[in-house]
């Protein structure tokens, strides 16, 4: 996929603020005046918001594994140094009792040829019982350690999976929306098409972003696919245009500044915009799902004049995209090295 702007509502939002999205009501709640290609617009902007959260805990989650395991060596280490210490107390405890502090101190008397020899021998024992004791709470705090150690990995693991579920079944709530908003767009673009008459602009809510280049891409996020002269059954001669394979209702902006000099919803483009710009040439955006703009309007680079869809002689979703030397078919050129030569690579 190509992208030559991320749009602000990609930077990821509070798990809170998703939630809002998710559960946003439809068209039909917001009231009937609000337009299936405005709740598509609207739709698509929660989703993409939705992806970047959604990527953004799948980020977490890659961090998480790495913590993850470095714990588990970390703990490996802690269980190793426990079993040494484990030993370690045994064997002071077996040498402490060789030594005679398994005996009584009345028989530990009894069996002491000298003082010097009963003073020595209670000295090694004080000694073995310190080392014992020592021996016992180095063993326990590193034990201690391990288990803290464990609550806290499971405790973050825990919550992660929480997280990533709750993100992925949001995300899948937005997208069923909009692909249910999406096929009613395409169907409400079939009908007019059929009857050969738009039913006129849809305002959208145009992006804040203001481009300080005077050309852009027509569509924001894509994949290339037919393009400039290729052949194929679905056209009379050779492919006219550039194709741009995104989704139902993906936004279509203005490649630079001009005139709307036709919107017409018939034909083999279906719902389609032509924009004329200064120095003589023509762009055309057709098999749309819907326009956002009048014949006759100025537009600026970058801003919304419709929405992708697969209207007229179309084989699956995507835009068409034309540079031309009249308004007309019949006198387009390739658009990747024309838009490559203003400074845009497709």
């Amino acid at each position: 996929m190509r992208s030559s702007r991320r749009h602000p509502l990609l930077v990821p939002a509070l798990l809170s603020a998703l939630v809002v999205l998710a559960v946003r009501p439809a068209a039909a709640d917001d009231g009937a005046d609000l337009d299936i290609s405005a709740q598509v617009a609207r739709l698509y902007e929660d989703a993409s918001v939705a992806t970047g959260q959604y990527e953004t805990g799948r980020q977490d989650a890659e961090a998480q594994r790495g913590r993850a395991e470095r714990a588990e060596r970390r703990l490996a280490r802690e269980r190793q140094e426990i079993a040494v210490l484990h030993e370690d107390l045994g064997r002071i405890v077996r040498a402490h009792y060789r030594q005679g502090g398994g005996l009584p101190y009345t028989a530990q008397i009894l069996f002491a040829k000298d003082p010097d020899g009963l003073m020595r021998g209670q000295q090694a024992v004080r000694r073995a019982d310190l080392a014992v004791a020592g021996a016992v709470a180095k063993s326990r705090r590193a034990e201690g350690r391990l288990a803290a150690d464990e609550a806290k990995a499971r405790s973050e693991w825990q919550a992660l999976e929480k997280r990533s579920g709750e993100l992925a079944a949001i995300k899948r709530t937005i997208e069923a929306k909009l692909d249910e908003a999406r096929s009613a767009l395409q169907s409400r673009a079939d009908a007019s098409v059929a009857a050969g008459s738009c039913r006129g602009a849809v305002r959208l809510d145009q992006p804040p972003t203001e481009f300080t280049r005077a050309w852009v891409a027509p569509v924001e996020t894509y994949e290339l696919s037919a393009g400039f002269g290729s052949g194929g059954e679905h056209w009379a001669h050779r492919h006219t245009g550039q194709d741009f394979a995104v989704p139902i209702g993906t936004p279509v902006r203005a490649a630079g500044a001009g005139r709307v000099v036709r919107v017409s919803c018939g034909g083999a483009f279906g719902i389609e915009v032509v924009i004329e710009h200064p120095g003589g040439y023509y762009t055309q955006y057709a098999h749309l799902a819907s326009v956002a703009v009048d014949q006759g309007q100025r537009v600026s680079t970058g801003e919304w004049i419709g929405q992708s869809g697969t209207s007229g002689n179309s084989t699956g979703p995507h835009l068409h995209f034309e540079v031309r030397v009249t308004p007309d078919m019949g006198s387009a050129i390739d658009p990747v090295p024309w838009l490559a030569g203003r400074g845009v690579v497709v």
